[in-house]
Protein backbone atom coordinates (compact mmCIF):
# COMPACT_ATOMS: atom_id res chain seq x y z
CA UNK A 1 0.00 0.00 0.00
CA UNK A 2 1.32 3.55 -0.71
CA UNK A 3 1.76 6.34 1.68
CA UNK A 4 0.23 9.16 2.00
CA UNK A 5 3.21 11.13 0.24
CA UNK A 6 3.69 8.67 -2.41
CA UNK A 7 0.30 9.19 -3.81
CA UNK A 8 0.32 12.76 -3.83
CA UNK A 9 3.84 12.65 -5.39
CA UNK A 10 2.39 10.00 -8.24
CA UNK A 11 -0.89 12.24 -8.40
CA UNK A 12 0.71 15.23 -9.56
CA UNK A 13 3.46 13.68 -11.83
CA UNK A 14 0.27 12.36 -13.23
CA UNK A 15 -1.39 15.67 -13.90
CA UNK A 16 1.80 17.23 -15.02
CA UNK A 17 2.18 13.90 -17.47
CA UNK A 18 -1.01 14.96 -19.16
CA UNK A 19 -0.49 18.65 -19.15
CA UNK A 20 2.70 18.35 -21.06
CA UNK A 21 0.91 15.96 -23.57
CA UNK A 22 -1.91 18.57 -24.05
CA UNK A 23 0.69 20.83 -24.72
CA UNK A 24 2.12 18.65 -27.10
CA UNK A 25 -0.46 18.08 -29.00
CA UNK A 26 -1.30 21.55 -28.83
CA UNK A 27 2.23 22.89 -30.26
CA UNK A 28 2.18 20.04 -33.16
CA UNK A 29 -1.50 21.66 -34.24
CA UNK A 30 0.23 25.01 -34.08
CA UNK A 31 2.99 24.11 -36.34
CA UNK A 32 0.75 22.84 -39.36
CA UNK A 33 0.18 25.39 -42.24
CA UNK A 34 -3.08 26.39 -42.51
CA UNK A 35 -4.24 26.00 -46.39
CA UNK A 36 -7.87 27.07 -47.13
CA UNK A 37 -8.82 25.74 -50.45
CA UNK A 38 -11.79 26.65 -52.72
CA UNK A 39 -13.81 23.33 -53.46
CA UNK A 40 -12.87 22.44 -57.17
CA UNK A 41 -9.46 21.70 -55.73
CA UNK A 42 -10.92 19.45 -52.90
CA UNK A 43 -9.07 15.93 -54.17
CA UNK A 44 -5.84 18.01 -56.30
CA UNK A 45 -4.93 19.50 -52.66
CA UNK A 46 -4.59 16.46 -51.19
CA UNK A 47 -1.58 15.35 -53.62
CA UNK A 48 -0.03 18.67 -53.28
CA UNK A 49 0.03 18.91 -49.98
CA UNK A 50 1.38 15.26 -49.56
CA UNK A 51 4.35 16.12 -52.09
CA UNK A 52 5.03 19.46 -50.22
CA UNK A 53 5.45 18.10 -46.94
CA UNK A 54 7.48 15.38 -48.31
CA UNK A 55 10.05 17.92 -49.66
CA UNK A 56 9.63 20.51 -46.90
CA UNK A 57 8.88 18.56 -43.30
CA UNK A 58 6.17 21.29 -43.14
CA UNK A 59 2.59 19.79 -42.24
CA UNK A 60 -0.76 21.17 -43.18
CA UNK A 61 -4.46 20.86 -42.45
CA UNK A 62 -6.51 21.68 -45.12
CA UNK A 63 -9.89 23.81 -44.91
CA UNK A 64 -12.16 23.37 -48.19
CA UNK A 65 -15.11 25.00 -48.78
CA UNK A 66 -16.64 27.91 -51.40
CA UNK A 67 -14.16 30.64 -52.31
CA UNK A 68 -17.33 33.24 -51.00
CA UNK A 69 -17.57 31.74 -47.51
CA UNK A 70 -13.58 31.26 -46.62
CA UNK A 71 -13.47 34.68 -47.76
CA UNK A 72 -16.11 35.81 -45.49
CA UNK A 73 -14.27 33.43 -42.67
CA UNK A 74 -10.70 35.68 -43.48
CA UNK A 75 -12.68 38.64 -42.80
CA UNK A 76 -13.88 37.71 -39.55
CA UNK A 77 -10.22 36.34 -38.29
CA UNK A 78 -10.10 32.77 -39.17
CA UNK A 79 -6.20 31.86 -39.06
CA UNK A 80 -5.51 30.73 -42.00
CA UNK A 81 -1.84 31.02 -43.88
CA UNK A 82 -2.40 30.55 -47.34
CA UNK A 83 -6.00 30.82 -49.45
CA UNK A 84 -6.13 29.54 -53.17
CA UNK A 85 -9.78 30.53 -54.50
CA UNK A 86 -11.88 29.22 -57.25
CA UNK A 87 -11.38 33.08 -59.31
CA UNK A 88 -9.49 36.35 -58.55
CA UNK A 89 -12.17 38.32 -57.02
CA UNK A 90 -12.28 37.12 -53.49
CA UNK A 91 -8.13 37.30 -53.27
CA UNK A 92 -8.49 40.79 -54.82
CA UNK A 93 -10.67 41.89 -52.48
CA UNK A 94 -8.78 40.13 -49.17
CA UNK A 95 -5.43 42.50 -51.17
CA UNK A 96 -7.75 45.64 -51.21
CA UNK A 97 -8.48 45.47 -47.32
CA UNK A 98 -4.78 44.75 -46.10
CA UNK A 99 -5.20 40.61 -44.92
CA UNK A 100 -2.88 39.62 -47.71
CA UNK A 101 1.04 40.09 -48.16
CA UNK A 102 0.98 40.82 -51.28
CA UNK A 103 -1.12 40.89 -54.84
CA UNK A 104 -2.95 37.58 -56.11
CA UNK A 105 -1.16 35.02 -58.41
CA UNK A 106 -2.93 32.38 -61.01
CA UNK A 107 -1.63 29.30 -60.17
CA UNK A 108 -4.62 27.32 -62.70
CA UNK A 109 -7.38 27.90 -65.10
CA UNK A 110 -10.33 25.65 -64.20
CA UNK A 111 -12.41 23.76 -66.54
CA UNK A 112 -16.36 24.06 -66.36
CA UNK A 113 -18.19 20.29 -67.61
CA UNK A 114 -21.44 18.23 -67.15
CA UNK A 115 -21.31 15.75 -65.47
CA UNK A 116 -24.51 12.80 -64.74
CA UNK A 117 -24.62 9.77 -63.10
CA UNK A 118 -27.74 8.96 -64.98
CA UNK A 119 -27.10 6.49 -67.83
CA UNK A 120 -30.26 7.86 -69.64
CA UNK A 121 -28.88 11.42 -69.62
CA UNK A 122 -26.61 12.66 -72.24
CA UNK A 123 -24.44 15.38 -70.42
CA UNK A 124 -24.50 18.28 -72.89
CA UNK A 125 -26.23 21.61 -73.56
CA UNK A 126 -29.54 20.66 -75.61
CA UNK A 127 -30.18 18.21 -72.39
CA UNK A 128 -31.03 20.81 -69.94
CA UNK A 129 -33.78 21.97 -71.32
CA UNK A 130 -34.75 17.95 -72.21
CA UNK A 131 -38.33 17.05 -70.35
CA UNK A 132 -36.35 14.33 -69.17
CA UNK A 133 -33.97 16.54 -67.02
CA UNK A 134 -35.72 17.45 -64.09
CA UNK A 135 -33.05 18.74 -61.68
CA UNK A 136 -29.82 20.33 -63.10
CA UNK A 137 -26.88 21.53 -60.09
CA UNK A 138 -24.69 24.13 -60.28
CA UNK A 139 -22.98 26.16 -57.70
CA UNK A 140 -24.38 29.08 -55.58
CA UNK A 141 -23.23 32.31 -57.94
CA UNK A 142 -23.31 34.21 -54.49
CA UNK A 143 -20.34 31.81 -53.09
CA UNK A 144 -19.12 30.03 -55.77
CA UNK A 145 -17.13 31.13 -58.86
CA UNK A 146 -17.86 27.95 -61.11
CA UNK A 147 -21.61 28.81 -60.31
CA UNK A 148 -20.86 32.40 -61.39
CA UNK A 149 -19.58 30.42 -64.79
CA UNK A 150 -22.06 28.10 -64.69
CA UNK A 151 -25.00 30.62 -64.61
CA UNK A 152 -22.77 32.86 -67.48
CA UNK A 153 -22.92 29.81 -70.11
CA UNK A 154 -26.87 29.49 -69.20
CA UNK A 155 -27.35 33.04 -69.65
CA UNK A 156 -25.40 33.07 -72.83
CA UNK A 157 -27.61 30.34 -74.70
CA UNK A 158 -30.60 32.23 -73.55
CA UNK A 159 -32.38 29.53 -71.80
CA UNK A 160 -32.18 30.89 -67.88
CA UNK A 161 -35.92 31.47 -67.91
CA UNK A 162 -36.77 28.46 -69.09
CA UNK A 163 -34.67 26.20 -66.80
CA UNK A 164 -34.56 28.20 -63.63
CA UNK A 165 -37.29 25.72 -62.17
CA UNK A 166 -34.83 22.99 -62.55
CA UNK A 167 -31.72 25.09 -60.82
CA UNK A 168 -30.38 23.35 -57.69
CA UNK A 169 -27.81 25.52 -56.00
CA UNK A 170 -25.25 23.83 -54.20
CA UNK A 171 -23.14 25.97 -51.38
CA UNK A 172 -19.42 24.91 -53.36
CA UNK A 173 -18.60 22.76 -56.08
CA UNK A 174 -18.55 20.05 -53.43
CA UNK A 175 -21.94 20.26 -52.27
CA UNK A 176 -22.61 20.29 -56.02
CA UNK A 177 -21.14 17.23 -57.05
CA UNK A 178 -22.98 15.75 -54.03
CA UNK A 179 -25.99 16.58 -55.83
CA UNK A 180 -24.78 14.56 -58.80
CA UNK A 181 -23.19 11.98 -57.25
CA UNK A 182 -26.45 11.13 -55.43
CA UNK A 183 -28.42 11.59 -58.45
CA UNK A 184 -30.76 14.14 -56.67
CA UNK A 185 -29.77 16.13 -59.77
CA UNK A 186 -29.78 14.77 -63.32
CA UNK A 187 -26.60 16.69 -64.16
CA UNK A 188 -24.89 19.40 -63.16
CA UNK A 189 -21.88 21.84 -63.81
CA UNK A 190 -18.40 21.12 -61.86
CA UNK A 191 -14.71 21.19 -62.29
CA UNK A 192 -13.19 19.21 -64.43
CA UNK A 193 -10.83 18.36 -61.67
CA UNK A 194 -13.62 16.63 -60.19
CA UNK A 195 -13.85 13.85 -62.59
CA UNK A 196 -10.17 13.62 -63.36
CA UNK A 197 -9.73 12.56 -59.42
CA UNK A 198 -8.38 8.97 -58.64
CA UNK A 199 -11.68 8.39 -56.77
CA UNK A 200 -14.73 9.95 -59.59
CA UNK A 201 -12.19 8.54 -62.83
CA UNK A 202 -14.98 6.45 -64.95
CA UNK A 203 -17.92 7.37 -62.72
CA UNK A 204 -20.86 8.87 -64.66
CA UNK A 205 -20.45 10.37 -67.99
CA UNK A 206 -19.32 14.54 -68.89
CA UNK A 207 -18.50 16.55 -71.16
CA UNK A 208 -16.04 19.64 -71.56
CA UNK A 209 -17.84 22.88 -72.06
CA UNK A 210 -16.98 25.01 -75.03
CA UNK A 211 -14.67 27.82 -73.42
CA UNK A 212 -15.81 30.29 -75.86
CA UNK A 213 -19.00 30.01 -74.25
CA UNK A 214 -17.49 31.69 -70.53
CA UNK A 215 -14.60 33.61 -69.46
CA UNK A 216 -11.25 31.91 -67.91
CA UNK A 217 -11.43 30.67 -65.15
CA UNK A 218 -8.45 32.06 -63.47
CA UNK A 219 -8.18 31.20 -59.80
CA UNK A 220 -6.00 33.32 -57.67
CA UNK A 221 -3.53 32.59 -54.70
CA UNK A 222 -2.51 34.83 -51.70
CA UNK A 223 -0.51 34.52 -48.78
CA UNK A 224 -2.66 35.88 -46.00
CA UNK A 225 -1.20 38.06 -42.71
CA UNK A 226 -3.55 35.98 -39.98
CA UNK A 227 -0.52 34.26 -38.59
CA UNK A 228 2.82 36.45 -39.91
CA UNK A 229 5.21 33.86 -38.10
CA UNK A 230 3.66 31.41 -41.17
CA UNK A 231 4.80 33.68 -43.47
CA UNK A 232 8.21 32.41 -44.70
CA UNK A 233 6.50 28.60 -44.63
CA UNK A 234 3.10 30.17 -47.07
CA UNK A 235 5.77 31.35 -49.07
CA UNK A 236 7.33 28.17 -49.50
CA UNK A 237 4.02 26.67 -50.22
CA UNK A 238 3.05 29.21 -52.72
CA UNK A 239 6.79 29.03 -54.53
CA UNK A 240 5.77 24.95 -54.46
CA UNK A 241 1.70 25.34 -56.11
CA UNK A 242 4.16 27.56 -59.03
CA UNK A 243 6.97 25.25 -59.05
CA UNK A 244 7.27 22.86 -62.01
CA UNK A 245 6.31 20.11 -60.06
CA UNK A 246 3.50 21.74 -58.21
CA UNK A 247 1.90 23.02 -61.97
CA UNK A 248 2.30 19.20 -63.13
CA UNK A 249 -0.11 17.66 -60.47
CA UNK A 250 -2.39 20.72 -61.25
CA UNK A 251 -2.41 19.68 -65.34
CA UNK A 252 -3.03 15.95 -64.20
CA UNK A 253 -6.18 17.09 -62.60
CA UNK A 254 -7.58 18.93 -65.53
CA UNK A 255 -6.64 21.95 -64.42
CA UNK A 256 -4.96 24.45 -67.41
CA UNK A 257 -1.29 25.46 -66.76
CA UNK A 258 0.85 27.80 -68.13
CA UNK A 259 4.06 26.39 -67.99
Amino acid sequence: MLSGNTAKKIFFLGLLLSFLILISCGSKQDDKLTVAVAANLQFAIEELVEKFSDQTGVECEIIVGSSGKLTAQIFEGAPFDVFLSADLKYPEELFKNGFTFEEPVIYAYGNLILWTLKKEINPDLESLTAKEVKHIAIGNPKTAPYGVTALEVIKGLGIEESIRNKLVFGESVSQTNQFIISKAADLGFTSKSVVMSPRMQNRGFWKEIDKSLYRPIAQGMVILKARESFKTKSIQFRDFILSREGKEILHKFGYQIEF
